[in-house]
């Protein structure tokens, strides 16, 4: 009797098997030979679920780009739940943005899988819808954090635009440190870093006191 092959569930054995290959030695080595070879499979298996190099890394990228953008909606939904004057919504704001950072394994990887794709797709024309996709999912999410936060009533659209692609950019650079220097740039750090910056955009409430949210 033949075995019967959960095809979602094998697709997602080759996704993961690109995610590691990514992750250890670089988005150049995710052919369709190392990916297979990396999941346990023959080629001819993943030309099944796959007919190409470019569709896989397309709909890798995409895979990505969903799993980022759902942990940072609940995150989302967790800081609106949360009353702004409250040190719980402090808590909650950090670790929406710590969705962004390698702080521990599983975000590592999806950190380092979505800089390589996002850095990919300058040159890959096949890569640039999705990250179309990835820049609108995050920046709508920061963008609707620093409008909860710049309360304001004299805070106006050019002032909220560019603070949330400082926002963005301190993400972003925040993101590339840790994951190029992470004997330095610790969970500890990461959030010290992030405390600052939510101190200086935070124009209406008290600071955010993240040591003490930490004690």
């Amino acid at each position: 009797m033949p075995k019967i092959v959960d095809a979602e569930a094998r697709r997602q054995e080759v996704v993961e098997a690109v995610f590691r290959i990514i992750a250890s030695d670089g988005l150049e080595r995710a052919s369709l030979r190392e990916v297979a070879d990396e999941a346990g499979l023959a080629v001819g298996s993943v030309r099944h679920y796959f007919a190409s190099s470019d569709e896989l890394l397309v709909h890798s990228f995409a895979v990505v780009i969903d799993r980022i953008a759902t942990r940072l909606e609940e995150a989302f939904a967790v800081v609106e739940s949360l009353d702004q004057a409250s040190a719980d919504h402090d808590d909650a704001v950090l670790t929406l943005l710590g969705q962004f950072l390698p702080l521990d394994e599983e975000l590592a990887v999806d950190a380092c899988v979505w800089m390589a794709f996002r850095h990919a797709a300058r040159i890959r024309p096949v890569l640039e819808e999705e990250a179309a996709r990835s820049h609108r999912a995050v920046a709508a999410v920061v963008g609707r954090l620093v409008m909860r936060l710049m309360t304001d009533a004299g805070t106006g659209q050019e002032r909220l635009v560019t603070e949330a692609e400082r926002l963005l950019a301190t993400l972003d650079g925040l993101c590339m440190h840790a994951l190029l220097q992470p004997e330095w740039m610790t969970f500890e750090v990461c959030r010290d870093v992030l405390g600052a910056h939510l101190d200086s955009l935070v124009v209406s409430r008290p600071t955010v006191n993240v040591k003490a949210h930490r004690e």
